[in-house]
């Protein structure tokens, strides 16, 4: 076990991490190659789809640290994907979570056992832990990042740091000047009306940094997400130039009849519960919803299911079958149904789509792409997704040169 008063060795803990990404990298420098052919693909703007590092190459390190977001490049990322959260002192860092226990040691800091809370409401859900608006920056950069999925590689937690904003801005640059080529970031104000009513908004800062980076225009390397509208459309408001996705979530897959479930707090945006708007996010991909989205946004990022619906087998009593006989009920024993319009409607709307999350764990593949996740990417990238957001950024790419290929054939 890694002490949390050791310093880390970071060339050590990603060293193999940094071999492993040397050939993916060549095939997506080839795929972007092939592309210059240039092979015929049925995205937005008929150019390849971006491969999204989300938070970094979080299937390989610790998520949303700096050497996750260094292995994505390396692997041939086109983006890297992040999410904001605030400290006590104001400053944006990247989190997926505002409960820092989830993917930091914080629980393992005596120092810090005094400021767990009990029952700490977040987007109206109670959670119970260590929260990043009580923590000044100078104390995040004391905790070590941990791996959030207990099936990969744990030999890195506690090494690695928690980053800001500006921190993810300057490796972006000095990533694309060095490589020659342009290395986008997706930051995402994560809980935005949570923040706001900690009296820490999110959204004057990302602009403020984005301002400050010379990126704050349609043509920069950013993508600006969020699961609430109304933080795009007050970014929009105050001057936010960069391209906008409106994110698109869901709760569950009910298997027995494919269909997406919704519950509190992936029911719908924070912001609709606080203004009492019954609707739910599947409002979005209707026709009336992407053109209510097209009104503030450039592109959506849906769930994988709201494109690909997957449905299990059912018994002739109507119960899930354990089709591969492990004891239990998930994707491996289920199967990928007929493919939804979102794709072409959101085009038709003049929207891009960046879906997520790709993951290559087989357990979470459905059973007709056995077990192989460039299966699962080759379909939807010939539906014409714009994007796909991958944990697995060497993966993608050797999808996408899949594809290019085909498409030259």
């Amino acid at each position: 076990m890694f002490k949390v008063n050791d310093p880390p060795d970071r060339s050590r803990c990603v060293t193999l991490a940094l071999m492993m990404s040397a050939a993916s990298a060549v095939a997506l420098n080839g795929a972007l190659a092939l592309a210059a052919g240039q092979a015929s693909v049925p995205t937005l703007n008929g150019m390849p789809p971006l491969v999204v590092a989300h938070r970094g190459a979080s299937g390989y390190l610790p998520e949303e640290t700096l050497e996750a977001f260094q292995l994505a490049i390396d692997q041939g990322a086109d983006v890297i994907e992040f999410d904001l959260i605030s400290t006590k002192d104001g400053v944006l860092i990247a989190r997926h979570d505002a409960e820092l226990a989830i993917s930091t040691d914080v629980a393992n800091r005596p120092e810090f056992a005094g400021r767990k809370r009990l029952d700490w409401l977040v987007d109206g859900e109670k959670q119970t832990g260590w929260f990043a608006h009580d923590f000044t920056l100078a104390e995040i950069k004391t905790l070590g990042a941990t791996v959030t999925d207990p099936e990969r590689p744990q030999q890195n937690n506690g090494k690695l740091r928690i980053v800001t904003l500006q921190e993810i801005i300057d490796l972006a640059k000095a990533q694309s000047t060095k490589l020659g080529r342009s290395i986008a970031v997706y930051p995402e104000t994560k809980n935005p009306s949570y923040h706001r009513d900690l009296g820490l908004p999110l959204e004057d800062k990302l602009i403020a940094a984005l301002d400050a980076a010379g990126w704050n225009s349609r043509s920069a390397p950013v993508f600006v997400q969020s699961f609430e509208p109304g933080s795009l459309k007050e970014m929009r408001a105050k001057g936010l130039r960069s391209r906008v996705v409106q994110l698109i979530d869901g709760d569950d897959i009910d298997l027995k009849t494919g269909k997406i479930t919704y519950a509190m707090p992936f029911d719908r945006p924070y912001d609709w519960t606080k203004a009492g708007d019954s609707r739910l996010f599947a409002a979005m991909v209707t026709p009336a919803g992407l053109a209510e989205i097209k009104t503030y946004a450039d592109g959506i990022g849906p769930w994988k299911p709201y494109i690909v619906p997957v449905k299990g087998r059912l018994d002739v009593a109507g119960r899930l079958i354990d089709v591969n006989g492990d004891g239990k009920i998930d994707l491996r024993d289920a199967s990928t149904q007929a493919a939804t319009t979102l794709v072409a409607d959101a085009h038709k709307a003049g929207l891009f789509v960046h879906v997520f999350t790709f993951r290559n764990e087989k357990r979470r593949l459905a059973s007709d792409y056995r077990g192989d996740p460039q299966a699962e990417y080759l379909q939807f990238f010939r539906l014409g997704v714009d994007g796909v957001f991958a944990d697995f950024p060497d993966t993608a790419g050797t999808a996408r040169a899949a594809l290019l290929r085909e498409a030259k054939r």
